[in-house]
């Protein structure tokens, strides 16, 4: 019998982010090291089919043309495990699928209906360990509205922000606007309160374009954020733990475009990413103390990468270099070239030994959360 851990990735799934979980699928996989990990690839289409067996990931990276997957950057999709057979992956049901036999899960699953607690919760009930963070810190983790409101709680610094509801700008569009406009001004930015990899993020400058960006929030979400725009450098940091997390080095993220939008993050091959960031030692110290505060405000573990601004100079003297938490994300890009691997890789852990400390992580876990007692 063979004493390899069974490891399950799961992956594709319905959002917007489908395609870049499959570039982190890709990716965890070629790392996996062969001799003591076998891979059992479950995937999720969108439409929310389980497939398991066979070749799931060759089969839903078929089915999309995004460039995210050229080549799959020399992963070869038909020979990853050991655990894999030949014929064509198996729709299955959820259940079915969790059948298969795995000592730990590995969730790569962005956004809605992975990140958000929901594949979490399913895999809680299942008993089964699994990297990253539990069902109530995925949930804060993915609602933007729910997560500011909790680091505000922390005293933690966050930017002016709006929450507007679907149902209100629908019916209200004109109060609302007037609202956006008194309490947040221009620019502005919107998004869905519950997305990620900036799907649906628009940057306002006047009333045409708040108009068209909520509206185009709205087609992924029932709730809206609506933040003040500041003219910064954006800083990220990512945090690896459970009862006690470390941070890494800060990276610094330099778009061509006006923003870090879904395609400056995945197509525009002149963003810059600057890792480590070129921050003074003071301000590096802060990024790491204030994610590793906002990995706990929302009873993080495993990992989350947390992501800054530091507000220019020149825009605010009186605010010199202000550091500003934005968001935390739970299950962040998970390829070799992603923010979250390469602020590890420069603080000196690699990306397959980082894919092994999170696999030990989730197993510690799930150790810890069996001493709790069900009986009364």
């Amino acid at each position: 019998m063979s004493d390899k851990i069974r490891v399950g990735l799961i992956f594709g799934g319905k959002s917007g982010e489908h395609e870049v979980s499959l570039a982190s699928a890709q990716s965890v996989l070629s790392a996996l090291d062969p001799n003591k990990y076998d891979a059992v690839l479950i995937g999720v289409t969108k439409e929310g089919k389980w497939l398991t067996g066979g070749n799931p990931l060759k089969q839903l990276m078929r089915a999309t043309q995004s460039p995210l997957l050229k080549a799959t950057n020399g992963v070869n999709a038909n020979s990853a495990s050991t655990a894999m057979v030949s014929h064509s992956a198996t729709e299955m049901t959820t259940a079915d699928a969790l059948n298969e036999s795995v000592d730990v899960v590995f969730p790569l699953i962005h956004g809605p209906n992975g990140e958000d607690g929901t594949i979490q919760g399913l895999l809680e009930l299942a008993d089964l360990p699994y990297v990253g963070a539990g069902v109530a810190a995925s949930a804060v983790g993915m609602d933007k509205a729910l997560m500011k409101a909790l680091f505000q709680n922390a005293g933690l610094p966050v930017v002016e922000y709006l929450v507007v509801a679907r149902h209100k700008w629908e019916h209200e569009p004109e109060e609302t606007i007037h609202e956006i406009e008194t309490a947040i001004q221009y620019p502005c930015f919107v998004k869905p309160a519950n997305l990620g990899s900036s799907v649906g993020v628009t940057k306002a400058h006047n009333w045409d374009e708040l108009t068209q960006a909520l509206a185009t929030a709205a087609l992924y979400d029932r709730k809206i954020i609506v933040e003040r725009a500041v003219e910064a450098r954006e800083v990220e940091c990512s945090v690896l733990g459970n009862d006690a997390p470390v941070a890494s080095l800060p990276g610094e993220v330099i778009p061509e475009r006006e923003f870090y939008d879904y395609d400056a993050k995945y197509a525009d091959e002149n963003t810059r990413l600057i890792i480590p960031a070129d921050l003074t030692d003071e301000q590096i110290r802060t990024v790491q103390e204030l994610a590793v505060r906002a990995f706990r405000a929302i009873d993080c573990c495993g990992m989350a990468r947390v992501d800054f601004f530091i507000e220019k100079r020149d825009e605010i003297p009186k605010r010199d270099g202000r550091v500003i938490l934005n968001e935390i994300n739970t299950i962040p890009g998970f390829t070799a070239v992603s923010m979250y691997p390469k602020m590890w890789e420069a603080s000196g852990l690699s990306y397959p030994q980082l894919i092994e400390r999170l696999l030990q992580l989730a197993l510690e876990r799930h150790a810890d959360r069996t001493r709790n007692r069900v009986t009364y």
